[in-house]
């Protein structure tokens, strides 16, 4: 399963890194003219790109590098878990939220610490607690970023602090947010405006740095970041009723304004509609071994889907030949899934429909006796 996994990952992530940008050929009054130095947007189901600039040059991305840090501890960490501060992670540079050698804190506060404080200390004592040391947790990054299929990023650090040999580029970055953005957690912590914390010495309230989250309608998060040497780099998603895009700009000294005209430019593109009617599509799939030969089965719920203004909606049936009893109203049979040119954008489960009874086992021995009982009705 873990193979599998990987696999998906690396399939995903190639779609992204060499797939052209679906819009750039635009015209120019119609792209969005930004400050930035390196940016990317994209649609984060089908990671399909809506728009680039220099999208890959490596680059500093300073504390944008958190986004990585908390994918890597989600999927590791138990939330409940209690860190005893090593002294290593104490008296990090830059963002802080104070640490003290030997303060216990949950993981949970660490993370919220992480992505709303930006806390440097966090980052530390967070890599430490899963590979012992600041320096392993690097290493395990870039076995993350290898699974992902990136090949323009190194880590060094899990907080972003300046080092030559610490880069990625923006469509890079957009990868490592689209996988961080499946974490329903992740998804929660990034969108947290004001989070309240206690450990066993202090408490305190942790106010999200990102001011899209209180301008940018839609807004999710997710990370600002800042060096004197990186500039200013901010990766910000937004999410309207199933669409979500994820942007990506790395030395943008208008990152606000940037970001807010990348998601206005994206939501362009597209028209959001309703593209598969509840109980639309029914079916009759037959059943061996059953008491009936054949089940209904049908789509019992509907999809509103954002379809690019320049491709065309089409569906994608997903049934078996058959089923084996028993069945009963409910039991999915199948998909019908919604397919543009950049990909599955919405399924709807196919279920036997509700019938007068449940389609019941019938062995061999029993359709015999049914036939010779017929015989003599």
């Amino acid at each position: 399963m873990k193979k599998i996994k990987k696999l998906t990952a690396l399939i995903l992530a190639f779609i992204l890194l060499t797939a052209p940008a679906a819009h750039t050929a635009n015209a120019a009054e119609d792209s969005p003219e930004l400050s930035a130095r390196s940016s990317i947007l994209i649609r984060a189901d089908t990671l399909s790109v809506l728009y680039e600039k220099n999208a890959d040059q490596p680059l500093p991305m300073a504390s944008t590098t958190k986004i990585m840090t908390a994918l890597i501890v989600l999927e590791t960490l138990p939330l409940d878990r209690t860190v005893t501060v090593d002294e290593k992670a104490v008296g990090i540079e830059g963002s802080s939220m104070y640490l003290e050698v030997g303060e216990k804190v949950k993981v949970t506060d660490l993370l919220f610490a992480l992505m709303l404080q930006s806390a440097n200390d966090a980052a530390a004592a967070l890599a430490i607690e899963v590979s012992g040391s600041v320096e392993a947790f690097a290493g395990l990054m870039n076995e993350k970023a290898k699974e992902l299929g990136l090949v323009s990023t190194h880590f060094t650090n899990p907080h972003g602090l300046d080092d030559e040999d610490h880069y990625t580029t923006a469509r890079e970055l957009a990868v490592i947010t689209a996988k961080a953005c499946e974490n329903v957690l992740f998804r929660q912590i990034v969108s947290t405006k004001k989070y309240s914390y206690t450990t066993d010495r202090k408490s305190g309230i942790f106010i999200n740095h990102n001011k899209l989250l209180f301008i940018l309608d839609g807004c999710i998060g997710v990370k600002t970041g800042f060096t004197k040497r990186s500039g200013r780099s901010l990766v910000s998603a937004t999410y309207h009723d199933g669409l979500l895009l994820i942007a990506v700009t790395i030395d943008a000294p208008s990152d606000w304004q940037d970001h807010k005209a990348l998601h206005s430019y994206g939501l362009s593109l597209f028209s959001h509609e309703k593209s598969l009617e509840e109980n639309e599509f029914t079916y009759s799939v037959p059943v061996v071994n059953g008491s009936a030969e054949s089940v209904l089965c049908g789509n019992t719920s509907g999809a509103d889907v954002w379809v690019d203004n320049d491709s065309e909606v089409r569906y994608e049936v997903e049934l078996p030949a058959f089923v084996y009893a028993p069945v009963k109203p409910g039991d999915r049979i199948g998909r019908i899934v919604v397919c543009t040119d950049g990909g599955e954008i919405a399924s709807c489960d196919i279920t036997a429909l509700e019938v007068s009874e449940n389609i019941e086992y019938r062995s061999l021995f029993q359709k015999l006796c049914d036939f010779i009982t017929d015989m003599f009705v």
